[in-house]
């Protein structure tokens, strides 16, 4: 671990007083966490995607609104749910974010999680789903989209083109077009094979807040595994470079009282827990909360801590802008340091060198340079 950032739900209820905050103050709350963070010297400030929920859903005015109030954090998302978008659409934005942030951000990306509505990617119009989850379509249109942020030409200019200075009959790319993109599109994966085909893209990883595998393993050592395969799948592709790895936890440093009567734990609530998500066994992650020490000697012991440059702590942003700035200085100030972090003073963050296997095939995707 060399860096770390903070993912947010941004769960809202119905009106201060009554259920939380509402839309309006989670919104403004999550810019606020973002400005102080960067600070702080945090790393990463993500956000969740959620549809037909009261909590975070279209990502882009948040990210941009954070990206243009920082200096050096980035900003990013994990994940978005591709069955919900419109591929061609989401390339111009996140090209239009990659410009405003400057580059920083780390887009976070996959198939989505269970959401509330059945089938909601219809109500929003896109149809044809077979699979009862939609990855199918989803696939599909995170194929599209790749090929619009590599700059591919995938429209044709009509004959009254001229508009807009293109030549009839000449293909055209998406624009904005940015052309080092495609180094901070991450894929989140929530099985060992799915990273495996995360690496064979030449993507970043972003490993789910849980697997859909329960061997008895702790979830560290199973995504420790799964990271390993990540990047062997990256080298036999043929792909070489530094691509980002990132793990989530849900980390409370006890420093004083009101800590410990705030996050403080109760018994059977520090270990791994075994539920069902999508129909499959799933391993869901521990909370650490304790005392600098005692967090310390936890998560050097976690491989996939360890093994990942990033480490995302789940905050719970509908506390507050000063309470979660707290659990992030407190980490920063009493943890971080133990485990190798360096702030975002020190540059952006690159992940472990990977060099393409000798015998890999030749047919991988152009990795832009940058």
């Amino acid at each position: 671990m060399r860096a770390f950032g903070f993912l947010s739900f941004g769960h809202y209820g119905r009106g201060a007083g009554v259920g939380g905050v509402d839309a309006r103050q989670m919104l403004h709350d999550a810019i606020d966490i973002a400005v102080g963070a960067d600070e702080i010297g945090v790393n990463n400030a993500s956000y969740r995607v959620h549809h037909f929920a009261t909590q975070s859903a279209s990502p882009m005015p948040l990210l941009a609104a954070a990206a243009a109030r920082t200096r050096r954090i980035e900003v990013g998302t994990g994940v978005i749910d591709m069955r919900y978008e419109n591929p061609l659409y989401l390339a111009e934005e996140a090209a239009a974010l990659d410009y405003i942030a400057d580059g920083r951000i780390a887009l976070g990306i996959s198939r989505g999680s269970p959401e509330p509505a059945d089938r909601g990617w219809e109500a929003f119009g896109y149809t044809g789903s077979t699979d009862p989850r939609g990855a199918d379509i989803a696939r599909i249109k995170f194929e599209r989209f790749l090929r619009a942020i590599r700059g591919e030409k995938l429209a044709t200019a009509g004959a009254d083109a001229g508009y807009g200075g293109a030549i009839p009959g000449a293909g055209l790319r998406v624009e904005p077009h940015s052309p080092t993109l495609i180094d901070r599109i991450w894929w989140g994966a929530g099985s060992r094979e799915t990273a495996e085909s995360t690496g064979r893209m030449g993507l970043n990883l972003m490993s789910s807040t849980l697997l859909t595998e329960a061997t008895g393993q702790s979830l560290g050592d199973l995504q420790a595994e799964q990271i390993q395969r990540f990047r062997d799948a990256y080298a036999a592709a043929g792909h070489t470079g530094r691509p980002r790895v990132s793990v989530s936890r849900s980390v409370f440093p006890i420093v004083t009282g009101e800590d410990r009567y705030l996050f403080g734990m109760r018994p059977g609530e520090g270990a791994d827990q075994i539920g069902i998500i999508d129909g499959m066994r799933s391993t869901f992650g521990r909370t650490y909360a304790g005392e600098p020490d005692q967090l310390i000697e936890q998560l050097r012991a976690d491989a996939a801590v360890m093994s990942a440059d990033t480490m995302m702590l789940t905050i719970p942003s509908q506390m507050g802008v000063d309470l979660n700035l707290r659990i992030l200085q407190n980490f920063a100030e009493h943890v971080a340091p133990a485990l190798g972090w360096k702030p975002n003073t020190e540059g952006p963050v690159q992940g472990d060198l990977v060099e393409a296997d000798p015998g890999a095939a030749t047919d991988a995707p152009a990795r832009a340079e940058g």
